[in-house]
């Protein structure tokens, strides 16, 4: 699946976060986690959501290393908020996306923020 065909239609705001769930489609959990994420994109419609295949987006993913799922990469802009594996609940993900703003930028990491410039071009 191409990581833009899960990208909510509705036009995000300048302050908008892109948030990517990194996942595989042999995962059980990432199974579950699809209801979350649709969960999450009527709750904060301001965001932009894209699901992205680990294995099918390889190129796109390139040298981050996903070893937990689900894993999500947060971006505000060009600037990475969070990179991580997250629990497969729904209140998790809505305190993370919730402080994901004022969240300070993590420890340099290089694949990640690479991902997200990836990412960010390709909306």
């Amino acid at each position: 699946m191409s990581p833009t065909s899960s990208i909510s239609p509705l036009a995000p705001a300048p302050e908008s976060l892109l948030v990517a769930c990194l996942c595989a489609a042999w995962c059980r959990t990432c199974d579950g986690y699809h209801e979350v994420v649709a969960s999450l994109r009527e709750q904060f419609p301001q965001h932009r959501f894209i699901w992205v295949d680990i294995e099918d987006d390889e190129e796109l993913v390139g040298d981050l290393d996903v070893e937990t799922f689900p894993t999500l990469l947060i971006g505000l802009g060009a600037q990475l908020r969070f990179v991580g594996p997250v629990t497969p609940h729904l209140s998790t993900a809505q305190r993370l996306l919730a402080t994901a703003a004022e969240l300070p930028t993590p420890a340099a990491q290089p694949a990640a923020q690479a991902l997200l410039m990836r990412l960010q071009s390709s909306c």
